[in-house]
């Protein structure tokens, strides 16, 4: 799989950057669950070490195959993914007032995480092989426009209403960066503003309650600070408390007592920033910075049209997840289920996330290629 002139193209500082990252996420894990873990059970950690090696062969994988290639099967990878949705709907398992897994043998999968990348794909290859010297207009923009809607509607009837976003915005982003046409822009933004009442009574009256209610807590957490404004308000105090040192590893009282739900997989940035403090929270956030700078330099020089928007929607999903999951413990935005990528524990987020920043490595890969 690996030939000597990809080992030779390797680039070992991002490689570097990702594995500090994910040992940071494993330490968090191994903190955050250490008081929880079943006499009997295998711990979270040793998971979580299972999966980031997995991830490892899969982001090989993603730097090997020629992101063209992929391209190539894009369609065929969003119909399967598709099918995957639709059988979440029917036969999946469900959990946390959600239907969002698929259950085979004892391991189990969200097939959303994989909608998401099949969607960018499948948008890039339509842009990439239809290119609009003078920008799109509306004709040309329904076919993506139906390749976006059906995982975004299929995603919120799980219900999953992060997903749902991150796919939306990861896509807005993409006909923003082909263009459209300034009249166009102008009709839409038009339209927007006068329907938005109608939307967004369509987008609220569709909304579970639980849902409706982490919108208004998000507004209010203190008017059911013992309810839904439970999981923000004790974020904040372990954040909080963590000071600019923090407590330590196995220190943090909001983790170790229980206080904070989610303390593994959502929340666990609010554990990391007790344990580390403002000092540690200011290395991590250096840390994706320098990931993020990266996917965009790739972005920038990449070989051709095709390899510049997968790599924009791939480091736009990255950099969403991030702001929004930490927006989220810090209660800058509504609480709405979306992981921390490369620390929050979960093997389907580790394998496409790390699948994606591999087929970054092969983007940055081809620019030093002839072929």
């Amino acid at each position: 799989m690996l030939n000597k002139g990809t080992i030779a193209l390797f680039d070992w500082k991002a490689f570097i950057l990702i594995v500090l990252i994910m040992i940071l996420g494993l330490s968090t894990i191994f903190s955050a669950t250490y008081t929880n873990t079943p006499v009997n059970a295998t711990p979270l950690y040793i998971k979580q070490i299972g999966w980031i090696i997995i991830g490892i062969f899969f982001l090989l994988t993603g730097m090997s195959i020629d992101y063209q290639t992929i391209a190539r099967y894009a369609y065929h990878i969003y119909a399967f993914s598709f099918i995957l949705l639709l059988v979440v709907l029917v036969a999946g398992r469900s959990g946390f007032g959600a239907q969002r897994w698929i259950a085979i043998g004892g391991f189990s999968f969200q097939p959303s995480e994989l909608a998401k990348i099949a969607t960018a794909f499948a948008i890039t290859r339509y842009f990439s092989d239809y290119p609009a010297r003078h920008g799109y207009n509306v004709r040309e923009l329904v076919i993506p426009g139906i390749l976006i809607a059906i995982p975004v509607v299929l995603v919120l009837k799980q219900p999953d209403l992060g997903t749902g976003m991150v796919i939306t915005f990861v896509s807005v982003v993409l006909i923003f960066l082909v263009r459209i046409r300034s009249r166009l822009l102008g009709i839409l933004t038009l339209l927007i503003l006068m329907t938005f009442p109608f939307l967004w009574h369509i987008f609220w009256e569709n909304l579970k309650q639980y849902q409706k209610t982490r919108l208004l807590t998000f507004i209010n957490p203190s008017a059911d600070p013992t309810g839904t404004g439970y999981h923000i308000i004790q974020s904040k105090i372990a954040i909080g408390s963590g000071g600019f040192f923090g407590k330590g590893i196995l220190q943090s009282t909001q983790s170790q007592l229980n206080f904070l739900p989610a303390r593994h997989t959502d929340f666990i940035f609010s554990v990391f920033a007790e344990e580390w403090g403002f000092l540690g929270i200011f290395v991590l956030l250096i840390l994706y910075l320098l990931l993020i700078t990266w996917g965009l330099d790739v972005a920038i020089k990449a070989k051709d049209r095709l390899g510049m928007l997968m790599a924009c929607s791939i480091i736009s999903y990255f950099t969403f997840y991030c702001v929004i999951n930490i927006g989220m413990t810090l209660g800058v935005f509504p609480v709405v289920g979306i992981p921390l990528p490369l620390m929050s524990y979960g093997g389907t987020s580790m394998i496409t996330t790390l699948f994606s920043l591999g087929i970054l490595f092969n983007i940055r890969k081809k620019r030093f290629l002839f072929y």
